[in-house]
């Protein structure tokens, strides 16, 4: 006979969500491996002794974690798929009948617990995946990617001029803001039109977001200029695991950030006594200040040299006990001074010859060019770039590049694409970089949910031999059972 369900709600129902939540659920595994209740002491001090009670600290972190892991951007919607998933309920600590807190509580908590507070529970996921196993940490691989911030190119106005109009808007009464608008527009077609006479500056110095003032304005090769915040992050080379995380302005050059997320890096792995050896990065991270670091550090740097940098130079010989040049004339350029480079942080070395060695020679015209003497210019940090060039071109440097590659950047996928990382909803770098931090804990935790100990080659050889023996003993068993049942019948038949 057809069935035919039909629905009607209960008065009262004996219901308990522990039931409900299958074993091998995700979040259910989660609550019985994650204990967040430390935080409790960290963040006491962020509250005071009254007033109303606050979100739990660990609810208000677990409700993060939901949000990455689920790839969900709105705190709102982290809210609304909470209410509705049974499993993300009990991991949170909650009945089903239990209001969840507003959707504001988690905004205005994100702003008032501090980066240490978020940094802490990074560093509790890395050292549960080191105890694991997970973490070999010698070999660091970095790489930086743009995250969107929350602002619009429509919000960049001139620095000076915006604060005048600020103190403009802070004084007049909300009827003579149109007024001020229009005189605002007046102005910025004003400065627009002097721009070409005006000195060339860097844009990011002149312009500002009034929405986010840490927001820069950066461009990717064959993308659109866009407001961005520049994330880092360093990679453990052999389980992918995120050892650090950092954001800075993304006006910022990619060397200039090396000190920042190695030095966070270092400090995260020495709490699990772990040790980095080596640095794995893209030619973006070289420069002199970047190799001295490093070096100082007692780390191995495996990054290639820029572009402008020269391992040998065509006709010329360096003598590097002496410190000069010799020409294929056999005309000495001795070291003169030191220059910086134009628009450029960089310090060169100049040798030169003088104007009657270079006088009567044949080559003078296609050596010199337009200079009546020879002059070669090297950066004071060329020492540095020479041990990288032969470091990078050794069988051993091509393949930390391709390892390289293969570890950081499809980790970055995933946090662009799948933790939310794409686009931040917040204003500021502070904030920025509490959600890189949690993204990459999120994303540390899902590795460490997944893991699995592989057996290694001893244990199988041993799992092996203890079978063999095993089998032995089973035949020898049944060895005496067969001589056993055969005495036996011979006793029956006679």
């Amino acid at each position: 006979m057809q069935g035919k369900k039909e629905y009607q709600e209960k008065l009262f129902v004996n219901f308990r969500l522990s039931e409900r939540v299958p074993q091998g659920n995700f979040y259910r595994r989660l609550k019985e491996t994650l204990d967040l209740s430390y935080l409790h002491k960290m963040t006491e001090n962020y509250y005071g002794t009254e007033g109303q009670k606050s979100i739990d600290t660990a609810v208000f972190f677990k409700l993060m974690l939901i949000g990455y892991l689920e790839n969900i951007n709105s705190d709102r919607k982290i809210l609304e798929q909470a209410s509705m998933r049974m499993d993300m309920l009990y991991f949170l600590g909650y009945e089903i009948d239990e209001p969840l807190p507003w959707h504001s509580t988690l905004s205005r908590t994100r702003k008032l617990l501090g980066e240490e507070v978020f940094l802490e529970l990074f560093r509790d996921i890395l050292r549960r995946c080191a105890e694991k196993g997970m973490v070999e940490g010698e070999t660091q691989s970095l790489d930086s990617a743009f995250i969107k911030a929350n602002a619009s190119m429509d919000s960049m106005v001139e620095i000076g001029l915006n604060k005048d109009i600020k103190g403009y808007l802070d004084t007049l009464t909300a009827n003579e803001k149109e007024a001020v608008e229009n005189e605002r527009e007046k102005e910025i077609s004003k400065k627009k039109e002097n721009e070409k006479s005006r000195s060339k500056k860097k844009y990011n110095e002149r312009f500002v977001s009034t929405t986010d003032a840490d927001a820069r304005l950066s461009q990717k090769r064959g993308k659109i200029p866009a407001l961005n915040h520049l994330g880092i992050i360093s990679v453990d080379t052999k389980s992918h695991i995120i050892c650090g995380a950092v954001v800075d302005f993304a006006n910022k050059r990619d060397s200039d950030t090396t000190e920042k997320i190695v030095g966070q890096t270092i400090k995260n792995l020495r709490e699990v006594n772990i040790g980095v050896k080596e640095v794995l990065a893209d030619k973006g991270y070289s420069s002199g200040t970047t190799y001295k670091y490093l070096e100082s550090q007692n780390i191995t740097a495996y990054i290639p040299v820029h572009s402008g940098y020269k391992a040998e130079r065509e006709g010329f010989t360096y003598n590097e006990a002496e410190d000069f040049y010799l020409c294929s004339q056999g005309v000495k350029l001795t070291f003169k001074c030191l220059k910086r480079q134009k628009n450029r942080k960089t310090i060169n070395k100049t040798y030169t010859t003088t104007v009657s060695d270079c006088r009567h020679c044949s080559l003078k015209q296609q050596c010199c060019k337009k200079l009546s003497y020879k002059e070669i210019h090297n950066s004071v940090d060329k020492p540095y770039y020479d041990k990288a060039y032969k470091l990078l071109n050794s069988r051993k440097g091509k393949q930390k590049m391709r390892l390289r590659s293969a570890t950081v950047e499809p980790v970055w996928g995933t946090l662009l694409n799948f933790r939310r990382m794409k686009k931040v909803y917040t204003k500021g770098n502070d904030l920025a970089n509490k959600q890189l931090l949690m993204a990459s804990a999120a994303y540390n935790l899902k590795k460490l949910m997944n893991f699995k100990i592989k057996p290694t080659a001893n244990a199988i050889k041993n799992s092996v031999i203890s079978l063999k023996s095993t089998a032995l003993d089973l035949c020898q068993i049944f060895g005496a059972l067969k001589i056993y049942f055969v005495q036996f019948r011979l006793q029956y038949t006679l």
